[in-house]
């Protein structure tokens, strides 16, 4: 890894740790119990290398970052054209969990949003493992390299707690887009959102996608090279909330965010990068983790659309 790249990080790191604004996310009990000064930056190259600073064996839910992931494996299971006729490919412009916002052919708008992410849960099917839950977590941990689990405090509290989420899931199954097992549906979600990672784990994930879809540590190929391009695609176009379009215009990279206080950036062919810093701004986005991103897409010029940056390998 390019020591300029590593002495960057070790720099905005110290710039930004004192940096005490936003708030911690207080959607529902136990996610606000979390320490807010918590800071975590870890980078894995497509070979494998690893950098990181900070809190990295801290863990923390994957919350929303996991729907990135939901859709990989829908995709994998059932291939773009059935997954396209269930879910748009659209930003929306509104909030992640507006209690419902369909498209013209009665689908939600993107799998980024929570009606979206639930509608790919249901579409999980045992594959591989002996129930849905398993088969989440095994995907889940293949692409992070290690055996992950679920925080049960986390998902009881969500569970308890979530009721715009539950909304979202009677809407659905009003209008037939989820079936009559749409609880069991709902519950797989915040099973979902509630996987424990730490940045380590984040960046393998991520460095599985940066790598074609091959994890860098197993060598063990987990998605497709077309099914790749629709996870990154709807990345860079939805990944970010309702500040996808300025992260696009801002930072130019595929990534997606979560109110637990993460971020991942992918960095095709290059690395996946992974931010932890639970203080929030107004959209739900890590704070610290807005800051660095920016700061990196411009230092290294890496935004899709730039032409020239120094190398990070």
């Amino acid at each position: 890894m390019n020591k300029n790249f590593e002495s960057f990080l070790k720099d905005v790191y110290g710039k930004y740790r004192l940096d005490l604004s936003g708030e911690i996310s207080q959607a529902f009990p136990a996610l606000s119990e979390v320490d807010p000064d918590s800071f975590a930056i870890t980078a894995v190259t497509t070979k494998g290398d690893v950098f990181s600073i900070g809190d990295d064996g801290l863990e923390f839910t994957i919350q929303s970052i996991s729907k990135a992931f939901s859709f990989a494996l829908a995709l994998e299971q059932h291939g773009a054209l059935f997954v396209e006729s269930k879910v748009g490919m659209e930003p929306t412009g509104e909030d992640y969990d507006s209690i419902i916002k369909l498209d013209d052919k009665n689908r939600p708008y993107n799998p980024m949003v929570n009606s979206g992410a639930i509608v790919m849960s249901g579409l999980i099917n045992e594959k591989e493992k002996s129930s849905r839950e398993d088969e989440l977590l095994h995907y889940f941990s293949s692409l992070a390299g290690r055996s992950l689990s679920i925080d049960e405090k986390v998902y009881q509290s969500e569970r308890d707690n979530g009721h715009k989420n539950w909304a979202i899931a009677h809407l659905l199954r009003h209008f037939n887009i989820l079936t009559k097992e749409f609880q069991a549906t709902l519950d797989l979600y915040f099973k979902q959102c509630s996987i424990s990672v730490n940045t380590r784990d984040l960046a393998f994930m991520g460095a599985t996608l940066a790598n074609g879809g091959i994890n860098p540590k197993t060598n063990k190929r987990l998605m497709s090279p077309e099914n790749l391009r629709h996870v990154l695609s709807i990345l860079f176009t939805c990944g970010m909330y309702n500040y996808s379009g300025e992260w696009a215009f801002d930072v130019g990279l595929p990534a997606k965010s979560g109110i637990s206080g993460g971020i991942l950036l992918i960095i095709p062919g290059i690395m996946g990068l992974s931010i932890y810093s639970p203080r929030l701004d107004r959209r739900g986005n890590s704070v610290r983790g807005i800051k660095v991103s920016e700061e990196l897409s411009n230092r290294f010029r890496l935004h899709v659309l730039d032409y020239g940056g120094e190398p990070l390998l």
